[in-house]
Protein backbone atom coordinates (compact mmCIF):
# COMPACT_ATOMS: atom_id res chain seq x y z
CA UNK A 1 0.00 0.00 0.00
CA UNK A 2 1.06 3.06 -0.93
CA UNK A 3 1.91 6.41 1.59
CA UNK A 4 2.59 9.06 -0.64
CA UNK A 5 1.05 12.86 -0.10
CA UNK A 6 1.05 14.68 -3.24
CA UNK A 7 1.27 18.12 -2.42
CA UNK A 8 -2.08 20.35 -3.62
CA UNK A 9 -4.38 18.08 -2.71
CA UNK A 10 -7.61 19.02 -1.20
CA UNK A 11 -8.38 18.17 3.03
CA UNK A 12 -10.81 17.54 5.13
CA UNK A 13 -10.28 17.75 8.92
CA UNK A 14 -12.35 15.62 10.83
CA UNK A 15 -13.54 16.94 13.84
CA UNK A 16 -13.50 13.91 16.56
CA UNK A 17 -15.26 13.81 20.25
CA UNK A 18 -16.33 11.35 22.62
CA UNK A 19 -19.40 10.42 20.38
CA UNK A 20 -16.97 9.85 17.63
CA UNK A 21 -16.37 11.37 14.27
CA UNK A 22 -18.55 14.06 13.59
CA UNK A 23 -20.93 14.20 11.19
CA UNK A 24 -20.18 17.10 9.33
CA UNK A 25 -16.98 15.56 8.31
CA UNK A 26 -18.39 13.06 6.25
CA UNK A 27 -20.59 15.98 4.65
CA UNK A 28 -17.45 17.65 3.75
CA UNK A 29 -15.86 14.58 2.45
CA UNK A 30 -18.41 14.32 -0.13
CA UNK A 31 -18.47 17.31 -1.16
CA UNK A 32 -14.86 17.29 -1.52
CA UNK A 33 -14.89 14.10 -3.62
CA UNK A 34 -17.24 16.60 -6.25
CA UNK A 35 -14.53 19.68 -6.19
CA UNK A 36 -11.79 17.06 -6.43
CA UNK A 37 -13.04 16.43 -9.45
CA UNK A 38 -12.51 19.83 -11.28
CA UNK A 39 -9.61 20.23 -9.35
CA UNK A 40 -7.59 17.20 -10.30
CA UNK A 41 -6.59 16.29 -7.02
CA UNK A 42 -6.87 13.45 -4.37
CA UNK A 43 -8.91 13.75 -1.25
CA UNK A 44 -7.47 13.28 2.09
CA UNK A 45 -9.08 13.19 5.58
CA UNK A 46 -7.44 14.59 8.90
CA UNK A 47 -7.44 12.93 11.58
CA UNK A 48 -5.88 13.96 14.90
CA UNK A 49 -5.70 12.09 18.00
CA UNK A 50 -8.09 8.60 18.58
CA UNK A 51 -7.68 5.12 17.60
CA UNK A 52 -8.30 5.13 13.84
CA UNK A 53 -11.48 2.89 13.98
CA UNK A 54 -13.10 5.39 11.80
CA UNK A 55 -10.67 5.27 8.54
CA UNK A 56 -12.76 2.59 6.77
CA UNK A 57 -15.92 4.76 6.96
CA UNK A 58 -13.93 8.13 6.11
CA UNK A 59 -12.49 6.45 3.01
CA UNK A 60 -16.16 5.04 2.14
CA UNK A 61 -17.07 8.33 2.16
CA UNK A 62 -14.73 9.93 -0.09
CA UNK A 63 -11.20 9.93 1.44
CA UNK A 64 -8.20 8.32 -0.97
CA UNK A 65 -5.81 9.46 1.61
CA UNK A 66 -6.55 9.24 5.34
CA UNK A 67 -3.78 11.26 7.11
CA UNK A 68 -4.07 10.00 11.14
CA UNK A 69 -1.73 11.89 13.50
CA UNK A 70 -0.76 11.26 17.19
CA UNK A 71 -3.12 14.14 18.71
CA UNK A 72 -5.12 14.70 22.33
CA UNK A 73 -7.61 12.58 23.32
CA UNK A 74 -10.93 12.61 21.17
CA UNK A 75 -12.98 12.99 24.81
CA UNK A 76 -10.95 16.44 25.39
CA UNK A 77 -10.66 17.76 22.30
CA UNK A 78 -7.87 21.42 22.83
CA UNK A 79 -7.58 24.23 20.25
CA UNK A 80 -4.34 25.09 20.85
CA UNK A 81 -2.86 21.25 20.33
CA UNK A 82 -4.68 20.86 17.21
CA UNK A 83 -3.74 24.01 15.93
CA UNK A 84 0.15 22.76 16.36
CA UNK A 85 -0.12 19.75 14.84
CA UNK A 86 -1.90 21.02 11.82
CA UNK A 87 -0.23 23.91 10.77
CA UNK A 88 2.52 21.30 11.02
CA UNK A 89 1.03 19.21 8.56
CA UNK A 90 0.31 21.65 6.84
CA UNK A 91 3.55 23.16 6.22
CA UNK A 92 4.74 19.77 5.32
CA UNK A 93 2.69 18.49 2.71
CA UNK A 94 1.11 21.98 1.48
CA UNK A 95 -2.45 21.12 0.60
CA UNK A 96 -4.02 23.35 -1.95
CA UNK A 97 -7.41 23.48 0.14
CA UNK A 98 -8.62 22.67 4.15
CA UNK A 99 -12.02 22.20 5.27
CA UNK A 100 -13.49 22.39 8.12
CA UNK A 101 -16.57 21.77 10.19
CA UNK A 102 -18.20 25.12 11.35
CA UNK A 103 -18.89 23.47 14.21
CA UNK A 104 -18.26 24.93 17.70
CA UNK A 105 -14.38 23.26 18.34
CA UNK A 106 -14.19 24.28 14.68
CA UNK A 107 -15.31 27.81 15.13
CA UNK A 108 -12.30 28.53 17.64
CA UNK A 109 -9.95 25.80 15.74
CA UNK A 110 -9.45 27.42 12.23
CA UNK A 111 -9.11 31.35 13.04
CA UNK A 112 -6.44 30.21 15.51
CA UNK A 113 -4.57 28.05 12.41
CA UNK A 114 -5.38 30.43 9.61
CA UNK A 115 -3.38 33.05 11.68
CA UNK A 116 -0.75 30.13 12.20
CA UNK A 117 -0.38 29.28 8.62
CA UNK A 118 -0.65 33.45 7.21
CA UNK A 119 -3.47 32.18 5.10
CA UNK A 120 -7.20 33.36 4.59
CA UNK A 121 -10.49 31.77 6.19
CA UNK A 122 -13.87 31.97 4.99
CA UNK A 123 -15.99 31.28 7.56
CA UNK A 124 -19.56 30.08 7.69
CA UNK A 125 -19.92 28.74 3.76
CA UNK A 126 -23.01 27.59 2.60
CA UNK A 127 -21.15 26.78 -1.21
CA UNK A 128 -18.29 26.06 -2.59
CA UNK A 129 -16.99 25.79 -5.95
CA UNK A 130 -13.97 25.84 -8.59
CA UNK A 131 -13.49 28.85 -10.45
CA UNK A 132 -13.24 27.03 -14.31
CA UNK A 133 -10.86 29.88 -15.02
CA UNK A 134 -8.51 29.94 -12.74
CA UNK A 135 -8.71 26.46 -10.45
CA UNK A 136 -9.45 28.91 -7.02
CA UNK A 137 -12.26 27.53 -4.48
CA UNK A 138 -15.18 29.87 -4.82
CA UNK A 139 -16.51 30.24 -1.38
CA UNK A 140 -19.84 31.57 -0.99
CA UNK A 141 -20.85 32.78 2.83
CA UNK A 142 -23.69 35.26 3.63
CA UNK A 143 -22.78 38.76 4.34
CA UNK A 144 -23.09 42.27 5.59
CA UNK A 145 -25.07 40.79 8.31
CA UNK A 146 -26.59 38.48 5.61
CA UNK A 147 -28.21 40.75 3.55
CA UNK A 148 -26.20 39.30 0.58
CA UNK A 149 -24.26 36.27 -0.44
CA UNK A 150 -20.63 37.02 -0.91
CA UNK A 151 -18.56 34.70 -2.79
CA UNK A 152 -14.94 34.83 -1.50
CA UNK A 153 -11.60 33.37 -3.46
CA UNK A 154 -7.97 33.34 -1.89
CA UNK A 155 -5.78 33.60 -4.71
CA UNK A 156 -2.18 34.41 -3.12
CA UNK A 157 -1.95 32.26 0.21
CA UNK A 158 -2.20 28.56 0.72
CA UNK A 159 -3.91 26.71 2.19
CA UNK A 160 -7.19 28.20 1.16
CA UNK A 161 -9.17 27.74 4.16
CA UNK A 162 -13.33 27.25 4.71
CA UNK A 163 -15.69 26.17 7.43
CA UNK A 164 -18.98 24.92 6.08
CA UNK A 165 -21.84 24.54 8.85
CA UNK A 166 -23.19 21.43 9.55
CA UNK A 167 -26.12 19.71 7.55
CA UNK A 168 -24.95 22.17 4.45
CA UNK A 169 -24.26 19.16 2.16
CA UNK A 170 -25.67 15.97 2.50
CA UNK A 171 -23.96 12.87 3.44
CA UNK A 172 -22.53 11.15 0.48
CA UNK A 173 -23.27 7.23 -0.24
CA UNK A 174 -20.85 4.95 1.19
CA UNK A 175 -18.79 2.77 -0.81
CA UNK A 176 -16.37 0.38 1.02
CA UNK A 177 -14.77 -0.57 -2.26
CA UNK A 178 -13.24 2.24 -2.77
CA UNK A 179 -9.15 2.33 -3.13
CA UNK A 180 -7.56 4.32 -0.33
CA UNK A 181 -4.36 4.60 1.76
CA UNK A 182 -3.38 5.02 5.07
CA UNK A 183 -0.92 7.34 6.70
CA UNK A 184 0.18 8.08 10.20
CA UNK A 185 2.42 10.55 11.37
CA UNK A 186 3.78 11.69 14.77
CA UNK A 187 3.38 15.52 15.39
CA UNK A 188 4.42 17.09 18.96
CA UNK A 189 1.11 18.78 20.48
CA UNK A 190 3.00 20.64 23.04
CA UNK A 191 1.05 21.70 25.95
CA UNK A 192 -2.68 22.01 26.78
CA UNK A 193 -4.46 25.58 26.38
CA UNK A 194 -6.58 24.30 29.53
CA UNK A 195 -7.52 21.08 31.65
CA UNK A 196 -10.88 19.52 31.20
CA UNK A 197 -12.85 18.70 34.52
CA UNK A 198 -16.17 18.02 34.02
CA UNK A 199 -18.31 18.06 30.99
CA UNK A 200 -21.90 19.11 31.65
CA UNK A 201 -24.50 18.01 29.03
CA UNK A 202 -27.07 20.66 28.14
CA UNK A 203 -29.96 21.26 29.55
CA UNK A 204 -32.12 21.26 26.20
CA UNK A 205 -31.89 17.62 24.49
CA UNK A 206 -33.71 18.17 21.59
CA UNK A 207 -31.08 18.61 18.03
CA UNK A 208 -33.48 20.57 15.91
CA UNK A 209 -30.49 19.33 13.48
CA UNK A 210 -31.19 15.54 13.68
CA UNK A 211 -34.84 15.70 12.95
CA UNK A 212 -36.91 14.29 9.97
CA UNK A 213 -39.62 16.93 10.34
CA UNK A 214 -39.40 20.83 11.66
CA UNK A 215 -42.32 22.86 12.26
CA UNK A 216 -40.60 26.17 12.24
CA UNK A 217 -42.55 29.47 13.77
CA UNK A 218 -41.81 32.79 13.40
CA UNK A 219 -42.86 36.35 14.05
CA UNK A 220 -45.92 36.04 12.32
CA UNK A 221 -47.06 32.68 14.35
CA UNK A 222 -49.78 34.78 16.23
CA UNK A 223 -48.80 34.79 19.80
CA UNK A 224 -47.80 31.57 23.14
CA UNK A 225 -51.43 29.84 22.20
CA UNK A 226 -50.00 29.11 18.20
CA UNK A 227 -46.91 28.23 19.60
CA UNK A 228 -48.21 25.90 21.59
CA UNK A 229 -50.07 24.41 18.59
CA UNK A 230 -47.58 24.34 16.47
CA UNK A 231 -45.81 22.28 18.95
CA UNK A 232 -48.94 20.01 19.48
CA UNK A 233 -48.77 19.40 15.36
CA UNK A 234 -44.61 19.13 15.79
CA UNK A 235 -45.46 16.21 17.51
CA UNK A 236 -48.25 14.67 15.73
CA UNK A 237 -46.08 14.63 12.92
CA UNK A 238 -43.13 13.01 14.83
CA UNK A 239 -41.47 16.30 14.17
CA UNK A 240 -39.70 18.78 16.22
CA UNK A 241 -40.59 22.58 17.18
CA UNK A 242 -37.97 25.02 15.75
CA UNK A 243 -37.84 29.00 15.37
CA UNK A 244 -36.45 31.70 13.63
CA UNK A 245 -34.36 33.89 15.36
CA UNK A 246 -36.89 37.01 16.38
CA UNK A 247 -38.42 34.71 18.70
CA UNK A 248 -35.00 33.35 20.01
CA UNK A 249 -34.13 37.16 20.61
CA UNK A 250 -37.37 38.15 22.69
CA UNK A 251 -37.05 35.67 24.54
CA UNK A 252 -39.85 33.44 23.63
CA UNK A 253 -37.69 30.34 22.25
CA UNK A 254 -34.49 28.69 23.35
CA UNK A 255 -31.15 29.25 21.23
CA UNK A 256 -31.14 25.32 20.23
CA UNK A 257 -34.24 25.61 18.26
CA UNK A 258 -32.70 28.93 16.25
CA UNK A 259 -32.52 28.17 12.56
CA UNK A 260 -30.41 30.29 10.35
CA UNK A 261 -27.30 31.95 9.52
CA UNK A 262 -26.46 32.69 13.60
CA UNK A 263 -28.48 29.48 14.82
CA UNK A 264 -28.79 25.98 13.22
CA UNK A 265 -28.21 24.38 8.84
CA UNK A 266 -31.30 21.99 9.13
CA UNK A 267 -32.16 19.53 5.96
CA UNK A 268 -35.50 17.66 7.45
CA UNK A 269 -37.25 15.89 5.16
CA UNK A 270 -40.46 18.62 5.48
CA UNK A 271 -39.70 21.99 7.15
CA UNK A 272 -43.23 23.80 7.79
CA UNK A 273 -42.72 27.54 8.28
CA UNK A 274 -45.48 29.44 10.11
CA UNK A 275 -45.10 33.16 9.86
CA UNK A 276 -41.39 33.17 8.78
CA UNK A 277 -40.70 36.01 6.61
CA UNK A 278 -37.85 34.38 4.42
CA UNK A 279 -35.19 36.50 5.10
CA UNK A 280 -32.23 35.22 3.64
CA UNK A 281 -30.45 35.22 7.42
CA UNK A 282 -33.00 32.35 7.78
CA UNK A 283 -32.68 30.81 4.90
CA UNK A 284 -28.91 30.43 4.64
CA UNK A 285 -29.76 27.87 7.49
CA UNK A 286 -32.34 25.33 5.61
CA UNK A 287 -31.94 22.94 3.08
CA UNK A 288 -34.95 20.95 3.22
CA UNK A 289 -36.17 18.56 0.96
CA UNK A 290 -39.70 19.86 0.59
CA UNK A 291 -40.58 23.32 2.13
CA UNK A 292 -43.93 24.54 3.40
CA UNK A 293 -44.71 28.31 4.01
CA UNK A 294 -47.77 29.56 5.78
CA UNK A 295 -47.52 32.96 5.19
CA UNK A 296 -50.63 35.77 4.54
CA UNK A 297 -48.17 38.01 2.65
CA UNK A 298 -47.73 36.67 -0.79
CA UNK A 299 -44.65 38.92 -1.34
CA UNK A 300 -42.91 37.59 1.79
CA UNK A 301 -39.55 36.11 0.72
CA UNK A 302 -40.04 32.47 1.82
CA UNK A 303 -42.71 32.33 -0.76
CA UNK A 304 -40.03 32.41 -3.12
CA UNK A 305 -38.29 29.12 -1.69
CA UNK A 306 -41.02 27.26 -0.79
CA UNK A 307 -42.06 24.28 -3.08
CA UNK A 308 -46.10 24.78 -1.27
CA UNK A 309 -47.08 28.21 -0.12
CA UNK A 310 -50.26 28.12 2.04
CA UNK A 311 -52.00 31.57 1.89
CA UNK A 312 -53.39 31.14 5.24
CA UNK A 313 -53.00 32.73 8.60
CA UNK A 314 -51.49 30.49 11.27
CA UNK A 315 -54.04 29.87 14.18
CA UNK A 316 -56.81 29.00 11.34
CA UNK A 317 -53.84 26.76 9.46
CA UNK A 318 -52.93 25.08 13.09
CA UNK A 319 -56.48 24.17 14.14
CA UNK A 320 -57.44 22.65 10.51
CA UNK A 321 -54.26 20.30 10.28
CA UNK A 322 -54.78 19.11 14.26
CA UNK A 323 -58.48 18.37 13.78
CA UNK A 324 -57.78 16.50 10.46
CA UNK A 325 -54.90 14.95 12.26
CA UNK A 326 -57.04 14.18 15.54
Amino acid sequence: MSTSLPAGSLWVFCEQSAEGVHSVAFELLGEASRLAANLHCPVTALLAGGTGECVPALAAAGADTVLLADGPDPAQPDELQHTAILAALVRKYDPAVLLLGATAFGRSLAPRLAARLCTGLTADCTALSVDPETGLLRQTRPAFGGNLMATIVCPDHRPQMATVRPKVFPAPVPDPDRPWQLLRESIPAGPRAFEWLERIASQEETDIGKADVLVAVGQGIGGAENIALAEELARKLHGTLASSRPLVDNGIMPYPRQVGQTGKTVSPKLYLALGISGAIQHMAGVAAQKLVAVNTDPDAPICGYADIVIPCDCSTFLRAMLDLLA
